[in-house]
């Protein structure tokens, strides 16, 4: 008798429609600044408090990245960002958008090449945190 290769594994697999990081941040007025003008992401909601930023929502295409400002309840030396990483595709100019963020004085871990077997640059923001960008194959 043939099996059915089109059924459902049980329990069901998760199926995300998206998927949105977010980070704890020291400064969100830098980390804002540096997503914002260096990687060219843009600011698509803001969380206050008594007039305090708390909060922002940003996107870049249909990608969201949330930044939220630490409270520092857990201490100011709190190390973030060590062993993670975000991989982001675009069609868009690689070496323009690292250039963007090395003229605002952004840190480029790795510089704009074949890596990963694809054309590739990989960024740390302020707080440690990696992002790579990298430009999606044909």
């Amino acid at each position: 008798m043939a099996t059915n290769s089109a059924a459902r594994q049980q329990p069901e697999s998760l199926r995300l429609r998206s998927i949105m990081p977010s980070f704890t941040v020291n400064d969100i007025d830098r980390s804002v600044q540096w997503y914002c003008q260096g990687l060219g992401f843009y600011l698509a909601e803001r969380w206050e408090d008594a007039g305090q930023l708390k909060g922002v929502m940003l996107k870049a295409g249909a990608c969201e990245l949330g930044l939220s400002q630490d409270d520092f309840s857990r201490g100011r030396d709190r190390p973030k960002g060590a062993g993670f990483r975000i991989w982001c595709e675009t069609t868009q100019d690689i070496d323009a958008i690292a250039k963007r963020l090395r003229n605002l004085g952004g840190t480029i871990t790795e510089e704009p090449g074949n890596h990963h077997e694809s054309y590739s640059f990989t960024a740390q923001d302020p707080d440690g945190f990696k992002l790579t960008v990298i430009r999606a194959k044909s």
